[in-house]
């Protein structure tokens, strides 16, 4: 697995896209997220459609053409300097193969960063066009905007990249499984990730990898069903080191976890504090490292960005 293209890291008065290209967006939390945005000295830039929503499927923020313009108008714009997603929810899956990806490929790479449904496009920004994301907080999203952690490592990433280039898991964490791996990071939303098997320009593997994972609001089983699909799928087969963040409204799952992972042989770091959790640090995808499991800590090669 290689390193990916980077973007170059923002400056004071950077214009920065922010779209919705999965659920719907209180508008209250978006302002409270651009304001900010504002207050970090950028320019929020709000896309067309932010704040659409589907005629007759309301878990949708508007019609899969408008999200997939308002994403393919923001990255290919030499105005903006980055993307930022406002929520994650569902809907990407519907909208990823309605992109103009020979076009954006033609585009210079830029910041973009979201999680969760987002997971869907940090994959295919991997893939097809062989660029570097953030898994970080979104602007519209609750835990964002209540939580100081969150804020402050995301803008750190985006302005000042050398000063978080190692990351270290959250107080208390451990190693499900001890041990040191270096591997180019990859991953998202566990349930995302098994679901993105089989479909066009799909990732072939996780060989090489640092895989981050996590996930939100299941029962054990469906996260069991997940990883067993990724194994049975032959997707693990060849991973470096495996980072797991938040479960949050989960079921326990460490035993799972340890179960599904554990004969891998590989190491397995526990609460890297990305993802659902409070307070979720931002963790920079297709960007080579070392992974100390037993530390707690991933140190990265190379800033995140540019």
């Amino acid at each position: 697995m290689n390193p990916l293209r980077r973007a170059r890291r923002l400056a004071p008065g950077a214009r920065v896209a922010v779209v919705a290209l999965s659920g719907p967006v209180p508008e209250e939390r978006l302002q409270a997220g651009l304001d900010i945005l504002r207050g970090w000295d950028l320019e929020p830039v709000i896309a067309p459609h932010v704040l659409d929503t589907h005629g007759e499927l309301d878990y949708l923020a508007g019609a899969d053409a408008d999200r997939a313009a308002d994403l393919q108008r923001a990255w290919c714009d030499p105005d903006v300097d980055a993307v930022l997603c406002a929520r994650g929810g569902y809907g990407v899956q519907r909208m990823v193969d309605l992109l103009d990806w020979e076009t954006m490929r033609a585009a210079e790479p830029k910041v973009f960063v979201g999680y969760s449904d987002i997971t869907a496009l940090h994959e295919a920004f991997a893939t097809r066009l062989g660029v570097s994301t953030l898994h970080g907080p979104m602007v519209a999203a609750a835990d964002f905007l209540k939580h100081a952690r969150a804020q402050d490592h995301l803008r750190a990433t985006l302005f000042d990249p050398e000063s978080v280039q190692v990351i270290t898991a959250v107080d208390g964490a451990g190693a499900l499984v001890p041990g040191t791996a270096r591997g180019v990071t990859l991953g998202g939303c566990l349930c995302l990730l098994a679901a993105d098997l089989g479909t066009p320009h799909a990732r072939p593997s996780a060989r090489g990898g640092l895989l981050c994972l996590e996930d939100v609001g299941e029962e054990a089983y469906r996260i069991d069903r997940y990883l067993t699909q990724l194994l049975r799928g032959d997707w693990l087969t060849g991973v470096s080191g495996i980072l797991l963040g938040s479960w949050a409204e989960c079921e326990p799952v460490r035993d799972l976890l340890a179960d599904r992972l554990g004969g891998l042989g590989v190491p397995v770091a526990e609460e890297f504090g990305f993802g659902h959790g409070d307070g979720a640090l931002t963790i920079p995808l297709g960007v080579p490292g070392l992974l100390d499991a037993e530390a707690g800590t991933l140190t990265l090669d190379a800033p995140a960005l540019l």
